[in-house]
């Protein structure tokens, strides 16, 4: 058997981060430098809904540049990593053997939410990766109990890598040179590091009833990987990564798990 692979949660902030965001690269620069080398990566991203969850099975996914109006040097960066069809399967098999029906999509790419974050963890771009999609119109818990049946898969070498973001509300982003912290996006951010740290899986259900939940996210879409993440991790509290915002109030706040 593998060595049990941690599991990560990124906030990938916008496509741009990469190029502005020097602290948050170099966040997920030593996560990726902190973890024992992968066989392979499962990503889940916010940017791929299906009706159900579908896994990827490109064998050479292409680069998704899913975003328009940013530097065009943006648009030049590419990730070459292979796929991991195999894998693949055997991800859909656990979540099948949990109740859940899978779907498989021959050749779906990496879209920013997955390919931003690992160019910098894994900038050779040298371990085979696969999508798998959120289940559209599907709240926190069947991502929670998505997330549980991947949980095996950890012992086979892979890494799960979830990307989101902790605050999403664009009406909070300011666009200045400098700008400040939102403090509503800021409070929402250390009420669920709190509750992570905690484990409170009840109240993190619940996270739109706490003080502004609802507001950092007017969509479930970029939170939804976090509780894949959470489930796939199981028992055990999260290593907190806080990079600077980026635009004011995306909280680029990451997590590793490591039991």
């Amino acid at each position: 058997m593998s060595e049990r692979m941690p599991v990560v949660f990124a906030s990938h902030g916008a496509p741009d981060a990469l190029l502005k965001a020097k602290d948050t690269v170099e966040c997920w620069r030593e996560i990726g430098e902190s973890i024992p080398r992968p066989s392979a990566i499962l990503a889940v991203s916010a940017h791929w809904e299906e009706s159900q969850p579908t896994v990827s099975l490109a064998s050479h996914p292409e680069t998704i540049h899913d975003f328009h109006g940013f530097s065009q040097e943006l648009y030049g960066l590419k990730y070459p990593a292979k796929g991991a069809p195999v894998i693949a399967e055997r991800a859909a098999s656990l979540i099948s053997s949990k109740g859940m029906t899978p779907g498989y999509h021959p050749d779906r790419g990496l879209d920013h939410g997955a390919w931003v974050p690992l160019y910098a963890m894994y900038p050779n771009a040298d371990v085979p990766v696969f999508q798998l999609s959120l289940a559209k119109n599907k709240g926190p818990e069947f991502h929670l109990e998505l997330g549980r049946a991947l949980t095996p898969i950890r012992d086979e070498g892979v890494l799960i890598v979830c990307s989101g973001a902790i605050t999403h509300n664009f009406a909070w982003l300011d666009w200045s040179e400098k700008p400040m912290s939102s403090p509503h996006a800021e409070a929402f951010s250390d009420w669920l590091g709190e509750r992570l740290t905690k484990e409170d899986i009840e109240a993190l259900l619940d996270y739109r009833s706490s003080p502004y939940g609802a507001a950092s996210h007017p969509s479930e879409d970029h939170i939804l990987p976090l509780f894949a993440a959470l489930g796939a991790a199981g028992a055990g509290a999260p290593r907190r990564y806080r990079p600077s915002y980026t635009y004011g109030a995306l909280s680029m706040d990451a997590y590793v798990w490591r039991n």
